[in-house]
C-alpha cells in the first residue's frame, strides 16, 4: 500500500496568523439517524466521543465528531485508524439505515493559529458567518463557504481553528487564508 500524501505537502504561511495544512487526516462521513441510541453507541465505540448537537463538535483525545447536517456527521481520527473504524461502524450498524465512507483522501485540513482576535478575523473576512465570541464559541462548528468553496471550521482553542474543505480546492482555500492572514486583522474582534 502506498503512503498517504497530503493535498499541499504541509503548506505553511505566516502573516497576522499562521496557516498550515495539517497533512493526512482520517475522516469518515457517517450518515444515519443521529437520535438513534444504537447509532450513538457505534459513534462512541469508534471515537470515544458523543454525537454532537446541531452545529457542534465533540472531542475525545485525537478523535472528534462534527455535526454536518441533520443526518450527517464527520468523524475525525488518525489516518491509520480509518479502515478499522469504518469496519467497526459497518458491524455495529448492520441492519440499520446508514452510510459510512472513508473520505480522508477527498478532504484537506488546515490549522489557523495566532492571537484569538486575528484568527477569528482572518476567517471572518472569507466566510459569511458570525465569528464573534458570543456567536461562535469552543465546541461550535460552521459548515459554510470560504469565498467560493464549501468549507467547515471550528475552534480547537482560543487562537486556534481547524478548517476542512474538499481536496480539489485545497490550494484555493490555502491561498485565501494566506492572503487574508497577510493583510492582517481589521480590529473588529478583541485582539487578545
Amino acid at each position: 500500500m502506498s503512503e498517504a500524501v497530503s493535498a499541499l505537502n504541509n503548506a505553511y504561511a505566516k502573516g497576522a496568523i499562521t496557516v498550515q495544512e495539517v497533512g493526512p487526516q482520517g475522516m469518515i462521513t457517517l450518515r444515519g439517524d443521529l437520535s438513534d441510541a444504537a447509532f450513538g453507541a457505534a459513534v462512541a465505540q469508534v471515537t470515544g466521543a458523543s454525537v454532537p448537537g446541531q452545529r457542534k463538535i465533540t472531542h475525545a483525545g485525537a478523535n472528534a465528531v462534527a455535526w454536518m447536517s441533520p443526518d450527517e456527521l464527520l468523524i475525525l481520527l488518525p489516518y491509520a485508524e480509518v479502515g478499522a473504524a469504518v469496519s467497526s461502524l459497518n458491524a455495529a450498524l448492520a441492519g440499520t439505515h446508514f452510510l459510512a465512507v472513508n473520505v480522508s483522501d477527498a478532504r484537506a485540513l488546515f490549522r489557523v493559529t495566532g492571537k484569538p482576535g486575528p484568527v477569528r478575523e482572518v476567517i471572518a473576512k472569507l466566510a459569511p458567518a458570525d465569528l464573534s465570541p458570543d456567536a461562535f464559541a469552543l465546541g461550535d462548528i460552521r459548515r459554510t463557504r470560504l469565498a467560493q468553496v464549501a468549507a467547515a471550521f471550528w475552534l480547537t482553542q482560543e487562537g486556534e481553528a481547524n478548517l476542512v474543505c474538499f481536496r480539489s480546492v485545497a490550494r484555493y482555500a490555502f491561498d485565501l487564508l494566506a492572503t487574508s492572514a497577510a493583510a492582517g486583522p481589521v480590529g473588529f474582534f478583541r485582539q487578545g
